[in-house]
């Protein structure tokens, strides 16, 4: 059964809300738990659709799946086999897509649906391929399987990814982190849930070094064991998603939990759009923050364009698009990394927003702009949280479909907005 939010917007939100752990940083980590025989033990993990699927997947491996707390899961991965493998769960997830290097270091030979996931534009596994074929991985497509074969005795030594792909950097540092070798990877993402998965993998026995330049050296491991103890970090997308809502809705809001250093360049851009802010030290050992948001009029800035971490991620685009249509001028949104990560804008329009989509990568954006409730549909995770936003700034009613793409990444969004005086509603359609 499919679901909708309905929104009565124009409120001004109040109290505070808790960043939980990161989506991207939970995947690959639970992932990197079947390099070993041993069992792991990984906190603060969210509660959302994706890394439930990705749990479930693990299971059907024949992994030992154990919760020892709310947001706490042990995974014992002594005995994995394929035979009940539901490929089903592959397909339904792009994170999925992170399974290969680890059931290549346990199994050499496996086959595996073609993932799925937000639809957000062409996002091919060509860079996946290409780098763990030079790791030994042979890769043939038949009737909508990939067929994986491994021989380890043939992988390179120095791996250049062709782009700043994140998933493809994380499965060549698991697989890399099984060899009897040291590996460099270079072109590789730095994303702070990359750098989780490697403290995660330093934990379990490989050695690895973060160089200058997007680069790693990893000094394998063929015996990797489990990690007694790993929490998983903030989410800096959520906390970005946060504070951009108290922003548009120009509400006092503390948002809590928040690596700064994550998002140091988000944060000046907000500055730019004049944002003000109080930041009080949470957790000195986990370099947590509060960030109470004051309300402020919004200039606009001459470009917003994402960019490979540290630059601004592209799963933030979105929500600084709404952010535009209450900023006083003109703002050009540019993402170059997705072609289909501009659709929500043809939604803000149908609210009121003053916006054009140029191309498949901009979008022109003049504000401010009241906005008005519609009928408005979810495309991908981050649109749907845009819109969301949208609809709390819009004055009247807003229906928003297709909101499992919001489950998928955002834990009770729904329930989390309601204690900060949202009027947001869960319905069946």
């Amino acid at each position: 059964m499919s679901q909708s939010f309905i929104i009565n917007g124009g409120k001004s939100l109040k109290g505070s809300i808790d960043v939980y752990g990161s989506k991207n940083a939970t995947t690959p980590i639970l992932a990197a738990t079947l390099l070993s025989k041993e069992p792991s033990i990984v906190s603060n993990i969210p509660l959302i659709e994706d890394v439930l699927n990705l749990l479930n997947i693990i299971e059907s491996l024949g992994a030992k799946v154990t919760w020892l707390g709310t947001k706490t899961v042990k995974i014992d991965p002594e005995k994995l086999s394929l035979k009940n493998l539901d490929q089903k769960l592959i397909k339904k997830i792009r994170s999925s897509v992170l399974l290969i290097a680890p059931l290549c270091a346990r199994f050499k030979k496996f086959e595996l649906m073609q993932p799925g996931g937000c639809l957000i534009g062409v996002r091919p596994v060509d860079t996946h391929f290409e780098a763990l074929g030079e790791l030994g991985l042979e890769t043939t497509t038949v009737n909508g399987f990939y067929h994986f074969k491994y021989n380890p005795k043939i992988a390179k030594q120095e791996i250049i990814l062709k782009e700043f792909s994140v998933t493809a950097t994380e499965n060549v540092l698991m697989l890399a982190s099984t060899l009897p070798q040291t590996t460099i990877i270079k072109i590789a993402a730095i994303e702070p849930h990359v750098l989780d998965l490697v403290t995660f993998l330093n934990k379990m026995g490989a050695k690895i070094t973060h160089l200058p330049n997007h680069s790693f050296k990893i000094k394998g491991n063929p015996k990797l064991k489990g990690v007694k103890k790993h929490e998983i970090i903030p989410d800096p997308i959520e906390a970005g998603s946060f504070i951009i809502m108290g922003m548009a809705c120009k509400s006092n809001i503390k948002v809590n939990n928040v690596r700064l250093d994550h998002l140091e360049i988000v944060m000046k851009k907000l500055h730019e759009f004049n944002g003000k802010f109080i930041i009080t030290l949470q957790d000195k050992s986990k370099k947590l923050y509060s960030v109470e948001i004051l309300p402020s009029e919004i200039k606009a800035v001459s470009k917003v364009q994402t960019l490979p971490y540290p630059g601004i991620p592209t799963d933030l685009q979105s929500i600084f698009g709404i952010l535009a249509t209450q900023a006083n001028g003109t703002t050009i949104i540019q993402d170059p990394m997705y072609e289909g990560r501009l659709k929500y804008v043809d939604e803000l329009i149908k609210m009121g927003a003053n916006a054009i989509i140029a191309d498949p990568h901009r979008a022109l954006i003049v504000g401010p702009n009241p906005l008005y409730g519609q009928e408005i549909t979810s495309f991908d995770l981050r649109a749907g949280m845009c819109l969301i936003i949208a609809a709390l700034v819009a004055k009247g009613e807003s229906k928003i479909s297709n909101i499992y793409q919001v489950d998928r990444g955002y834990e009770k969004i729904d329930e989390r907005l309601k204690k900060i005086n949202a009027d947001i509603v869960r319905v069946d359609i």
